[in-house]
């Protein structure tokens, strides 16, 4: 393989965590390892007044775990997080564990992160404008499946969902999306790679 096809083959088709050497083993460790850093994101959480939904910084993390390894490993990551937490691990927002009104947001968080993980293998987290949008996205997805589940589960009407369940995160998602926008391009250029 020429150097040219070697430089092309690492932009286009590869995240992050493809750099690391090749193994089962690896890939074992990085769903595992995304699933448990969503889970200590969960922790930091902070009631919302008027709102059974917590802000945490586990949507940061799930977009971020999907984003550095991929559609297959970040929906498995993500899965495996929901598993966990379905079957007692106290590691969803602020130490509770099984379905609740909010969990509408993780299966939202599944989803969201293979759409960004798949975006991420198109070269979507290499320059600051493109992530932006990548985290964008991505938080639209959790919400569109997190607000109508907290409507159903909590009985609510859908702008009474709407107005305790997105609009007070706004700001927050934008902040969490700029970060982002920042840290994933910034994390290729040290790799020397994108």
């Amino acid at each position: 393989m020429s150097t040219a096809t070697a430089a092309a083959s690492t932009r286009t088709g590869t995240v992050l965590a493809d750099l690391l050497p090749v193994s089962r083993v690896r890939d074992v460790a990085l769903v595992a390892g995304g699933a448990a850093l969503t889970g200590l994101a969960a922790q930091i959480a902070v009631p919302v007044p008027g709102s059974p939904v917590p802000v945490t910084g586990q949507t940061f993390a799930a977009l971020l775990v999907g984003t550095a390894l991929g559609a297959r490993r970040g929906l498995l990551s993500l899965t495996l997080y929901a598993l966990a937490g379905l079957a007692g691990l106290p590691w969803f927002a602020g130490g509770t564990s099984g379905v609740s009104v909010s969990f509408g947001y993780i299966l939202g968080m599944m989803l969201a992160s293979a759409v960004v993980g798949a975006l991420a293998r198109r070269g979507a987290d290499r320059n600051m404008l493109r992530m932006a949008g990548t985290m964008l996205l991505g938080e639209a997805l959790i919400y569109a499946v997190g607000v109508p589940y907290l409507a159903y589960a909590a009985h609510l009407s859908a702008s009474a969902a709407i107005a305790a369940g997105l609009t007070p995160f706004l700001i927050g998602d934008a902040v969490k999306a700029l970060l982002a926008m920042g840290a994933m391009p910034a994390a290729w250029k040290l790799t020397g790679k994108n």
